[in-house]
């Protein structure tokens, strides 16, 4: 299962109250993290209870001693007490600190609930407590960040939840320049949210007067200006890039570029290319509309697309300062103009 999946699955059993004494949240994707840390929070102890049943640490502050000392105690009034070791990753020691837990995993108090939060891609210190929870019956989590061809769904879902319309150029304009984490991407959609809560739908013209992307000058537009040949179109973007480069770094367009190529490449060799399989290739077929995505098939045979992923990689190393000091747009042009001819 996806990481939405599992966290929507053990929200869900919060919400019943079937709560676990132990709880191991870690992972560079810290939405679904904070998702279920609320979700206990509100859950597990009555407002009126959590002067004295809630107790919540942080990692650049505390140490495992202090934090099982707190599990161990019993509610005050209530029937059950929360212990919350939020960021973890930040305690000094991490992993030795992490790995003082283990022994309290094999006998935790039942009338608690210890929950720890590892926010981090590097997640060695965790692999004994990870071990040590699961074996013990309690819920682990690792909170991994969506691939950029998933984040579509993700947005499309957010705003479904919120019972919000987002029309798809909205939603390719945020995914391109907003991007992952989804703790970021979503705060961008909240402030939409908030103020498009009259109409209840997200248009590319909010987003381009709200967040101050383009909905005629981006990465997308570039790309569908590429697959359709249209070299003036593809000019003018990337002047629009030059003149406002802070919202349009050339690195986030070489990697676009990149990633399209390789679909097309990918299939070229499909054995067969009807509309699913090629949907499937593209993985939203809303995000990268199916029409343009079968007209670059047209436009760029096996091999000018794998061309074009040479002059990609050609265009990183060159802007990387390999070879050349030429300036990243003088560049791009010059890959665009690779790549068409």
């Amino acid at each position: 299962m996806s990481s939405l999946a599992d966290a929507r699955k053990i929200v869900a059993d919060i919400r019943k109250k079937a709560i676990e004494p132990l709880y191991l949240l870690y992972g560079e994707e810290p939405y679904f993290i904070d998702l279920i840390v609320d979700a206990l929070v509100e859950h597990t102890v009555a407002p009126e209870d959590r002067d004295f049943n809630l107790s919540m640490y942080y990692g650049y502050e505390t140490n495992a001693d202090t934090v099982v000392n707190s599990a161990q105690q019993f509610p005050v009034f209530a029937d059950r007490k929360l212990v919350v070791l939020k960021e973890a990753q930040a305690m000094d020691k991490a992993k030795t600190e992490l790995e003082k837990i283990v022994p309290y995993t094999q006998k935790p108090n039942t009338k608690a609930t210890l929950v720890i939060t590892y926010k981090s891609d590097k997640t060695a210190a965790v692999t004994a407590l990870a071990k040590a929870v699961k074996k013990a019956g309690g819920v682990v989590l690792k909170s991994e960040v969506p691939r950029s061809y998933e984040l579509p769904a993700f947005v499309k879902d957010y705003c479904r939840e919120r019972k919000v319309a987002v029309d798809d150029n909205a939603v390719n304009m945020l995914c391109e320049y907003i991007g992952a984490p989804l703790s970021k991407l979503f705060g961008e959609i909240n402030k939409l949210i908030l103020i498009t809560s009259a109409a209840r739908r997200i248009t590319a013209e909010d987003v381009e007067k709200h967040i101050g992307i383009s909905k005629d000058f981006n990465n997308f537009e570039l790309t569908t200006a590429i697959c359709r040949r249209d070299y003036p179109r593809c000019i003018a973007i990337v002047n629009y890039f030059r003149n406002n480069p802070k919202t349009n770094p050339t690195v986030v367009t070489a990697a676009t570029l990149f990633n399209y190529f390789s679909k097309l490449v990918i299939a070229h060799y499909l054995p067969v290319k009807d509309d699913a399989s090629l949907a499937g290739v593209l993985g939203n077929s809303a995000y990268r509309p199916l029409q343009d995505f079968k007209m670059s098939l047209k436009s760029y045979p096996p091999i000018k697309a794998v061309n074009a992923i040479h002059h990609i990689r050609e265009f990183d190393s060159k802007n990387k300062g390999v070879n050349s000091f030429t300036n990243e747009y003088d560049l791009l042009q010059e890959l665009i103009f690779k790549i068409m001819t």
